[in-house]
This record gives C-alpha cells, structure tokens and sequence, in this order.
C-alpha cells in the first residue's frame, strides 16, 4: 500500500518559491519598463527543467554565491505563471486570456517543460478552437518550422484542407507570411476554385505594397514589377490551365504584365487549341472535393445555415457559401419521427449545439431558436442559464429580412420540462418567446405554439420575432445538431 501526498507536496514547494532565504538563482525577465526579477533555487530548476539544467551550467556565481540567468525575451506575467508550475504543479488558465495562454505554452515549449506545452496545446485545441481559427496568420507562422506541436498543426492542416475560406476571407488574411501563403498555395487538396485563389493573391500582394494605386489602371510598369516581385514564389502555384477563358479575360487580363508572356500566350493557346501543347509548365487539377453540403431538409437552404453559422460565431458579417464553418447534422424530424412533445425530449435528450427549426402554418414564416447546452429530459421543470441561446425569425419568399434575437436575461433564457409536461410541451426559449406546444400531443394541431408579442413587455430576448401575438400550429419542424468537422473543436 502506497500513500501519496501530492497536494501537501505541492503547496510545500509553492510556498518554498516564495521563501527568500536560501536561493541561489536569479532570474531577470522582460525588457525596459517591464522587467521584472525572481529568486529560485538551482536544485530545483535543474530537476524540473533541462534547459534550465544546461544554463546554470553556462553561468558563473557572483561573490554571495548567486547565480543571475537573463531572459529578455519572456514577459514577467507568463514567467510567473512558468515559475509557479516548476515549483508546484499547478497552473491555472480559468482567469487567463487565450493569447496569454497561448504564449504560455510556447514559451513552456522553449523552457523544455514538455509536460506543460503539451497540455496547453491540448486545451487550445479542445477548448478554444474559435480564437485559433481566427488568429491563423498569428499562431500558424510560429509553429509553421518547428517540429513541436504536433495537435496545433493538425487542427491547422484539417482546416486548411476543408475550410481554406475561413484563411482567405479572415481579417487578417493579407498579413499572412509568404512562408505560410506559399505553403498553403502548394497544396493539390486546397478546395477553393482557382480564379478565387488568383484574386487572393493578387490581394496578398497588393497589401504587401500599400503605396500602389487603388485603380490598377493608373498604374506605371513599375507598379506591375513591384507586384511581380512580391508574388514571384506565389505566381508558379497557380493552376493557370485551369481557369475558364471568361475569367482569363475578366480577372487576370488588368494584371497580364506580371506574367511572364510565354505563360500568357499559352494560357490563350490552350483556350483555342486545347490538344496543342504549350511550352509552360502545367500543373495538375487540385483535387476538390465538395464541400460541406446542406443537409436534407423540408424548411431550410444553405443560405440559411450561413447565416446561422454566423450568427453562432457572432460574427458581423454572413459566412459565404463556400466557407460555412459547420455541419448540420439532422437529429430529428416531425414528419419523419412525429409530433409529439415526448418524442422531442426523448431524441434531443443530451444533444448540445442545437437548433430547432419550424415552418409556421398557413404562412411563409420559418422560426426557431439555437440552445449550446445539452437538452436534459430528466431536471424537471428548471430555468435554464446560458448567454449563448438565440432565437430567430428567417428570410424566406415573402419573409425579405431575418431577424436575430439575443438573450439578454439569461435567468431564463431556456426551460427544461418535467415529465408530465413533456407530453404537452417541447422546446421552450424564454418568456415564451419561442415555444412548441400542443394540449393534444401534435404540435400540427391546436395552435398553441408561440412567439409571445408586447411591444411593451421587457423579454428574456432582445427582439420579438414575429410581429402579431397569435398563437400557431406549425407544418413541419427539424433540430439539427451543429457539427465542427475539424477534429477535437468544441462550438465556442
């Protein structure tokens, strides 16, 4: 029989760092105003830490018997955190910002505290893969050269592999290394047609040089060069015998001078005699496959789960179709499974990352509301907290604008139903503002479903979405689980 006392251990080599008595080590971090130092002790740097084994070795002791190591390049606040886990093992990221904790492990990495980077890495991936996604340009030129962080490049090639949109039309997009572009340019399973990968890089390049005219038609030869020779490792990766002559003349001819010309007249060449050989290189076809499709409903399109999607992002724009970050996997259907209330607690029951969708009856409205937490048929009748649910109305023929309905008082922005009332009502988003019901188990039937309405009434969600108080029966109604097709991503 073993007893261990990890905890004790713990907090005893937590309160040694903080113990100025009998430290041997010196450790200056920062630079300028932001330098900070901290007293540590060797026997247990060199333990915990080969790269700090080897630099005590490099370092000479001053008179009082103390060695001073300098780290310029490390900020006082993630040094703290390092130090605090080299003594006692334990490192809390509940508080911090994801890019804090993401120099955290980079540094930890740098530092030799595998065990450390490891898991920092495995959080990001698994917890924060929202803020990886749109931070591109930064994360994945750092890790692009090392042979660490094997998860991070792995969420990154599965994303460039499937959504390399959400790279191209990201904010940062043109602050993207050449050594990053190129890479990502050479790719034979890059899914983005390649006029739009030409009008990428023609955008690329022109960030690059911000002193060029906005009008391409006023610029000198000298400009086209400039362009040239920023592009001149992009321009060999393009597939150019693979562009439609319509996009040849339209998109490429303003641009034609920083061509070689042998390649333009073979582009030509092939337009009008496609079996006669060219002189230029031709580079194969990329292997596009199709993208995430829309899912077989009877009430949505793909123009609406971009729009959810984004509305799920929170982002201010509507994701294209060709970027639509999600999968929208089909959980249960009225027409198929039935209309009971029951029959929606029992088959959504643990599903999180939700939407109900439902098409009103005897009119064009399509209604319903998104719940990121799990639906639970066993709390009874309990207020449900979150500050993720929305709920909407959507565009359709005769429905011109969507609306998009936030919670705004989470004390309330769900309901989970007893038992016995699970056989009356189903999903329910507020103050009834979205809610499926029905006192003759069939939510087609009695028009009790509803979408409460008082222009005067404070709600749990900041907009009505619909425009009259009347109750209704509905003709269909789907939920649908929201699926991240990268590996290991949770919906943030």
């Amino acid at each position: 029989m073993t007893f261990k006392f990890f905890d004790k251990l713990s907090q005893d080599f937590s309160e040694l760092l903080n113990d100025k008595k009998d430290y041997n080590v010196v450790i200056e971090v920062g630079s300028e105003k932001n330098k900070k130092s901290f007293t540590s002790h060797s026997v247990v740097l060199r333990y915990r830490s080969s790269y700090f084994d080897k630099e005590l070795e490099n370092v000479t002791t001053n008179k009082i018997h103390v060695k001073t190591i300098i780290k310029l390049n490390i900020s006082a606040q993630i040094f703290e955190i390092i130090l605090k886990y080299i003594y006692g093992g334990i490192v809390d990221v509940e508080n911090s910002d994801t890019k804090t904790i993401y120099e955290l492990m980079v540094n930890a990495n740098k530092l030799k505290l595998k065990e450390l980077s490891v898991k920092l890495e495995s959080y990001l991936v698994e917890s924060k893969a929202s803020w990886l996604k749109t931070h591109f340009s930064f994360v994945y030129h750092s890790i692009f050269s090392s042979n660490e962080f094997k998860g991070l490049k792995k969420f990154y090639n599965d994303m460039i592999e499937k959504h390399p949109n959400l790279i191209f039309e990201s904010e940062d997009f043109t602050s993207l290394q050449e050594t990053t572009l190129v890479s990502i340019l050479g790719r034979d399973d890059l899914k983005v047609e390649e006029i739009k990968i030409w009008d990428y890089v023609i955008k690329w390049g022109i960030a690059q040089n911000p002193t060029l005219p906005a009008d391409s038609k006023e610029w000198y030869n000298r400009n086209f060069k400039a362009l040239k020779t920023t592009l001149q490792n992009c321009l060999p990766l393009i597939r150019y015998f693979h562009i439609s002559i319509e996009n040849i003349w339209e998109k490429m001819k303003p641009y034609e001078r920083i061509l070689e010309k042998q390649l333009w007249d073979d582009m030509i060449q092939r337009q009008v005699f496609p079996n006669k050989p060219v002189k230029s290189l031709v580079l194969p076809p990329r292997r596009i496959f199709s993208t995430t499709e829309s899912p077989f409903s009877t009430i949505i399109n793909k123009e609406h789960i971009a729009e959810l999607s984004s509305w799920i992002d929170r982002k201010s724009t509507t994701y294209s179709l060709e970027s639509i970050p999600y999968e929208f996997q089909l959980i249960l259907r009225g027409s198929r499974d039935g209309f009971h209330p029951k029959t929606f607690w029992e088959m959504c029951h643990g599903h999180s990352y939700t939407i109900v969708i439902a098409k009103v009856a005897g009119t064009d409205e399509i209604v319903g509301g998104y719940n990121p937490l799990a639906w639970d048929n066993s709390t009874g009748d309990s207020r449900i907290q979150t500050n993720d649910s929305f709920i909407f109305s959507l565009k359709n023929k005769n429905i011109q604008n969507s609306i998009l309905s936030r919670v705004v008082n989470n004390s309330k922005a769900l309901v989970y139903h007893h038992s016995d009332d699970q056989n009356t009502d189903g999903p329910w988003f507020g103050n009834c503002e979205f809610i499926l019901k029905s006192d003759v188990s069939d939510f087609t039937q009695d028009k009790l479903c509803w979408c409460f309405y008082d222009p005067g009434y404070s709600n749990y969600y900041e907009k009505h979405i619909r425009t009259i108080n009347e109750k209704f029966s509905i003709v269909d109604y789907e939920v649908f689980r929201i699926i991240d097709p990268i590996p290991n991503c949770t919906i943030r």
